[in-house]
């Protein structure tokens, strides 16, 4: 693939235009190929994340927990989690002195999905081309960069 000003045949005011642009094409690079990977197995990304942080939590946890802890906030949380259920993969649990709230759980096919998911997953192979110090840097210079927009 070639570089990003070629790959667009675009010229940039300055590197922090190319960057900001770059970094959206990147995202939407990663995307495409999320959905692309995630479609055989009939989950979309922001499901298998879902799916991942049930499998971490190690217990049932409240969806407003699954919430913060999303990579991708999503606004349809609750039509996530009914595909999720509609497919058996995770599970409600109604909260015992509280009927509005609800806990999730994921079941053995939603871990089942997950051992399938997770050795052929080519997105956990995506920055093999970066040294382990190279991804630190990367992963330091976006924290950076959104810690500075959120002051």
């Amino acid at each position: 693939m070639a570089n990003f000003a070629e790959e667009i045949n675009s010229k940039f005011d300055n590197n922090r235009i190319k960057a900001m642009l770059n970094i959206l094409y990147t995202a939407n690079y990663i995307t495409s190929h999320q959905n692309d990977f995630f479609k055989p197995f009939g989950v979309s990304p922001q499901q298998y994340n879902i799916l991942r942080i049930l499998r971490g939590a190690k217990q049932p946890i409240k969806v407003q927990t699954i919430k913060e802890r999303m990579v991708e906030r999503a606004p349809n949380l609750t039509r996530l989690t009914d595909k999720l259920c509609d497919k058996k993969l995770i599970k409600r649990i109604p909260f015992p002195g509280d009927r509005r709230v609800v806990l999730i759980e994921i079941t053995k096919d939603g871990l089942d999905l997950l051992n399938k998911i997770m050795p052929n997953n080519p997105l956990h192979h995506l920055l093999d081309s970066l040294s382990s110090e190279e991804a630190g840097q990367l992963s330091d210079l976006l924290d950076k960069m959104r810690d500075n927009n959120e002051a």
